[in-house]
């Protein structure tokens, strides 16, 4: 997929014109696949390239100032539409000069004009433009204007409930990371680099950690984990724990992460965490010797899960990350 950044680099790429979708699309969830594999089979049976459209800064974040935590930051928002097997991206720079702009100026200076659309595909909730007024109707409306056609998805379904990114960020939030999977079609996943932590887990305890300077802005519910660690291509067990600490008086949020049976050294590398399972809560122990059992538990326990071959990272999906 070819990434742009205006509509102008774009515009002379579709001469007979284009098949589009637009959203936020964080977290790029099952409902958001869905709606871009039917903007592609669309473009490909009218012989029209496809273009996703998305935003960064989010809109959000732009008008109110303060949102909640992002599932996808832009990098990895991107990575992830790159897969979905449309021609083209376009992350288009939110402003309030953006904002401000009424639906109808937006659809002719960006879609019609811009992308030289044929075929429009939202979905079910979609609204866009100043005070929200951009939606099916008045889409349909400017289709017949402009001639183009609008097509709206029926929303997504898992066990009764809609998928959505509110849903997903709630899962995690409360450390059901294993109900989160299905809905975003892998596991929830933190990148870090890998920085000098407490020195505590290897010195002290035997049991080396690599401590992630994080960088995203959602993380699971405080506890341990059963992860996969992913280095280089490289997919590792692993047990993470995701807190403050508590038994040595730690008060900034952190994730470590143990791999096991692995002693090369992390430092300044990047690792990607693969959250799989919540074992336990975080708790504070009487001492070390009470820590470093719970730690071995712990460990045994997540090795126990990971045997599990539903619980893998698929092949695909592992070439892709």
């Amino acid at each position: 997929m070819n990434i742009f950044e205006t509509v102008h680099e774009l515009t002379p790429l579709l001469e007979n014109g284009s098949c589009v979708t637009i959203g936020n699309f964080d977290g790029v969830h099952l409902g958001h696949q869905t709606l871009l594999q039917r903007t592609r089979e669309k473009g490909l049976q009218a012989n029209l390239p496809s273009v996703v459209i998305t935003f960064d800064p989010h809109p959000l974040r732009v008008i109110l100032g303060q949102t909640p935590p992002f599932i996808t930051l832009k990098k990895q928002k991107l990575e992830l539409l790159a897969r979905q097997g449309l021609d083209f991206v376009l992350c288009l720079n939110f402003t309030k000069k953006t904002a401000e702009l009424a639906p109808e100026e937006f659809v002719k200076q960006f879609l019609v004009q811009g992308l030289r659309m044929k075929d429009l595909v939202i979905g079910h909730d979609y609204v866009f433009g100043k005070g929200g007024r951009g939606n099916f109707e008045l889409l349909q409306s400017l289709g017949q204007e402009f001639g183009f056609q609008v097509h709206r998805i029926d929303p997504v379904l898992k066990e009764g409930a809609v998928v959505s990114s509110t849903r997903i960020r709630k899962l995690i939030q409360e450390g059901r990371v294993l109900e989160a999977r299905p809905l975003l079609g892998r596991f929830y996943q933190v990148t870090g680099e890998v920085v000098q932590g407490q020195r505590r887990g290897g010195p002290i305890l035997g049991v080396p950690t690599a401590n992630l300077r994080l960088v995203d802005e959602l993380f699971p519910k405080p506890g341990v984990y059963a992860v996969w660690a992913e280095r280089k291509k490289q997919v590792l067990p692993g047990v993470a724990n995701v807190g403050y600490n508590p038994t040595f008086n730690h008060h900034e949020l952190s994730v470590e992460v143990h791999i096991f049976d692995f002693d090369q050294d992390l430092y300044g590398q990047t690792l990607k965490v693969h959250f799989v399972k919540r074992l336990r809560d975080e708790k504070k122990f009487s001492g070390v010797e009470e820590l470093l059992a719970q730690i071995n538990a712990d460990i045994a326990t997540a090795r126990e899960i990971l045997k599990d071959p539903d619980l893998a990272i698929p092949e695909q999906e592992e070439k892709n990350n």
